[in-house]
């Protein structure tokens, strides 16, 4: 494992506590780093946090509420004193259907999860950063974001919209000492798979040119870097992880 220095860092990992989002606690934490874990799932949340040790904070949050991500984000401070890096990790797949046979009420669940809650988190810790002259902020859209999965559209509309965002967010912020990047994996077997049909991880997989899915720890080790100090002239990037299936 390469060291990347992240030595006195505060990060906030939604989704922490399980899949990417606890592979890259791990990864941040064996950096030098202290990470506030925000997830939903209260058992897991506090597991994931116990595991993960003394420099680790779990708070269960509904990322989808603005109130409760105002409070998350103040409980951090008042813990931590900062928030250096802004990890938007949680997200859902939602059903595996045709867009004409998706229910309205399960794409505004993944739209709202997958893109309005790192908007809403986004909203909450970047005037901390401001404030502080330095931020990292990484969002994780995937691959279906560019090419868009057939049977997955609300999932390839939010992670399009969230390469969006973070192009946005970026510009706005590239005078502030603040970076804002995104990256594009393809799937990672987690347990976002109990989500998805046999049919579509078989796709998902046919699709990649290495024929393999992604380890949660090759995104880690990417996300590392793009958090650290080194990554200082990179503002609304997309960063390609996907084992050659991505054509831009």
């Amino acid at each position: 494992m390469n060291a990347i220095d992240l030595t006195g860092r505060v990060a906030v990992i939604t989704g922490g506590a399980r899949g990417i989002g606890y592979a890259v606690a791990e990864r941040f934490i064996a950096s030098g780093a202290k990470v506030a874990v925000w997830d939903i799932d209260v058992e897991t949340t506090a597991a994931a946090a116990t595991k993960l040790a003394n420099a680790t904070a779990g708070i269960v949050v509904d990322l989808t509420d603005e109130t409760a991500v105002a409070a998350a984000t103040q409980t951090t401070m008042d813990a931590f004193g900062r928030i250096d890096i802004l990890i938007n990790s949680a997200g859902i797949t939602g059903p595996n259907m045709k867009t004409w046979e998706y229910t309205p009420a399960d794409f505004r669940k993944v739209i709202d999860v997958d893109l309005v809650a790192p908007y809403l988190v986004c909203r909450a810790v970047v005037p901390h950063m401001i404030k502080a002259a330095y931020g990292r902020i990484v969002n994780i859209a995937s691959v279906a974001g560019k090419e868009g999965n057939p049977n997955a559209p609300a999932y390839s509309a939010a992670k399009a919209g969230l390469i969006g965002l973070t192009k946005s967010l970026g510009k706005e912020l590239a005078m502030t000492g603040v970076a804002c990047n995104c990256i594009t994996p393809a799937a990672a077997q987690t347990e976002m798979f109990a989500q998805m049909s046999a049919e579509h991880i078989a796709y998902m997989k046919s699709k990649i040119p290495m024929n393999r899915f992604v380890l949660v720890e090759e995104i880690a080790a990417m996300i590392a870097w793009l958090s650290s100090e080194e990554c200082s002239f990179t503002t609304g990037g997309v960063f390609d992880i996907s084992g050659g299936r991505a054509t831009y």
